[in-house]
């Protein structure tokens, strides 16, 4: 267990009372790795509390900058972080909530060429991506590296968290085995999102990586959590592990990592 300075056990004293957490749980966190895909409206919140619970090593990586429509959500950043990089922004975040906390920064997009030397360096991986490519590229990777994701998405109103944990449950290709035609979902920019909706969704992503490191509770491994915000009702349903999933079935046919934007439809040289 960590030896821990006065000044830590006064910051994390109120993780350290709770008895399944003590000072053992919190040595945990202090010495875990989480990676963020996307420094967004997911990535934000998660990225501020997982700082600020005492996770000692937390990776982000988005290629973005920050725009004025971003503040409207993403609490990482605000007017004077217009216009320079989010991952920069976010860093810098993080390391006034919390100064214990090694940030690595990757401004650059998620793809098949780096996925696996970022994802190799990191115990847990929260996914605030918000595209159907990198979502499958991110599975597809995890499942083969058997890392754990805890996935979020937001739509107008609606959220849903679910964790994906290779051998333990089902992957997204067992929920989705086929990306949507594109252009039929819309992404935040063209439907609009409540902007409180993913700070309520990118928390409950955090409160399920915190429980994966410390071990404690039931995580939401084959169980979908669904929020509505506007009837204020959250329910949760059960996924099943399809056996016939190219990539985690009992006779996989996807061994490695392939053409996600052909997969998904997207023409080459867009997103």
């Amino acid at each position: 267990m960590i030896d821990f300075t006065d000044e830590q056990i006064e910051r994390y004293s109120r993780n350290i009372l709770l008895k399944d957490i003590g000072g053992e749980g919190q040595s945990r966190l202090l010495e875990s790795s989480v990676l963020i895909i996307g420094a967004g409206g997911l990535g934000s919140p998660a990225a501020f509390y997982l700082a600020a619970a005492g996770v000692g090593h937390i990776g982000i990586i988005d290629h973005d900058v920050v725009d004025i429509s971003n503040l409207q959500r993403q609490i990482l950043f605000n007017e004077n972080s217009i216009g320079k990089s989010k991952v920069k922004e976010a860093e810098k975040t993080i390391n006034e909530v919390n100064p214990d906390v090694k940030v690595t920064t990757y401004q650059e997009r998620l793809s098949s060429d780096n996925i696996m030397n970022i994802i190799d360096g990191y115990d847990v991986i929260l996914d605030g991506t918000d595209n159907f490519p990198t979502r499958y590229l991110l599975n597809d990777a995890t499942v083969f590296r058997n890392k754990p994701v805890v996935h979020g998405s937001i739509y107008r109103f609606d959220g849903q968290v679910t964790v994906f944990y290779p051998k333990k449950g089902p992957c997204y290709r067992c929920l989705y085995p086929e990306p949507p035609p594109p252009g039929l979902v819309p992404s935040c920019q063209e439907g609009g999102v409540l902007g409180v909706l993913p700070g309520i969704i990118g928390t409950i992503q955090t409160t399920e990586v915190m429980k994966l490191i410390l071990g404690i509770g039931e995580p939401l491994i084959g169980k979908l959590l669904c929020f509505d915000a506007l009837d204020m009702q959250f329910r949760t349903m059960r996924l099943r592990k399809n056996p016939q999933c190219p990539v985690c079935g009992e006779n996989p046919t996807i061994t490695s990592l392939v053409d996600y934007n052909q997969f998904c439809g997207i023409p080459a040289g867009k997103r």
